[in-house]
């Protein structure tokens, strides 16, 4: 029997993952034994440190790097993402997949709603792009850096020591914890993280054995919504340690509407752009929103963010 070993995270969220990407693939080939292994990210050894310093150090890769190392080094021969955490840049040798559909891209807000917060609250997250987002909604807020899987997370809400957490969608879906979500933002004007909701499938270039096998199991809408994100985000040299959001819609004539959202790290100021093209080319939709958010002042938000974020 032909032994695929199947690469992850160790969280709940990573292994719920895998379970729902290799479901489908155990029925369609029962020949192949798929085999789930943990492989430990720098973000996961260290949860104390500030997660724009750990993802500096890890060159944009704090959730993703360990796991393609292992994948170049043969230890597996496919690795499950939530493809918002991959950077932007290719890396070489390797090769993603188009995703197998996609979940509910939005942020949720886990402990109260928006409007219900009383003024002051403590709201927990530690993306820069949630951060800036929630202060341009409510400056009075504020933000508690808080790391972890998701059940750590929501147990702080619960236990009173923040007013609310805000979390991906998708995860609490995936995990079971749909009941935990107070209230879905919208993602106009909470643009989620590019390729949120979706499952990166990675492998070897030169695996021609699973890029034939895999073939055509991938959903070509939610392919090129998060080609056009992550094309967007390349053009802005940015990554999730910037608070830049990116959220493509399949239209109902069969193209893309892209909106993004770049915001200052304080919320008092942002540059939002939504514009269409053609779903065979996602990737000049994404460079041209990029180009019209610079022409229309993002530039010195992402520098100023750089510089603080490093």
């Amino acid at each position: 029997m032909t032994v695929v070993t199947v690469g992850s995270r160790a969280s709940h969220l990573a292994r719920a993952q895998v379970a729902e990407y290799l479901a489908p693939l155990r029925r369609r080939f029962p020949h192949i034994d798929f085999r789930h292994r943990v492989v430990t990210e720098s973000a996961d050894k260290d949860r104390r440190t500030a997660l724009v310093e750990v993802s500096r150090a890890a060159n944009g890769a704090a959730f993703a790097g360990a796991q393609e190392a292992a994948l170049l080094a043969k230890e597996v021969d496919l690795v499950v993402h939530s493809f918002k955490d991959l950077p932007a840049a290719p890396t070489p040798g390797l090769v993603l997949l188009p995703p197998p559909g996609r979940e509910d891209a939005r942020d949720a807000l886990c402990g109260n709603t928006l409007d219900s917060l009383p003024k002051g609250a403590r709201v927990g997250t530690s993306a820069p792009r949630r951060t800036a987002q929630l202060l341009a909604a409510r400056p009075d807020l504020r933000i508690v850096p808080i790391r972890g899987n998701v059940p750590p997370r929501l147990a702080k809400a619960k236990a009173g020591g923040l007013d609310a957490v805000v979390l991906a969608a998708a995860g609490l879906r995936r995990l079971g914890r749909a009941g935990d979500i107070s209230e879905l933002l919208p993602v106009d004007p909470f643009t989620p993280s590019p390729a949120q909701g979706a499952l990166g499938i990675q492998i070897r270039e030169d695996d021609a054995m699973l890029r034939d096998l895999l073939a055509g199991l991938g959903d070509p809408e939610a392919d090129a919504q998060v080609r056009a994100e992550r094309a967007l985000l390349t053009a802005l040299r940015s990554g999730c340690d910037l608070p830049v959001g990116a959220y493509a819609r399949t239209r109902s004539d069969g193209s893309l509407s892209l909106t993004a959202r770049v915001t200052a790290l304080d919320g008092t100021r942002e540059v939002a752009v939504t514009a269409t093209g053609p779903a065979a080319d996602p990737e000049t939709l994404g460079r041209n929103v990029a180009e019209d958010l610079l022409c229309h002042g993002a530039g010195p938000l992402l520098e100023a963010a750089r510089a603080v974020t490093g």
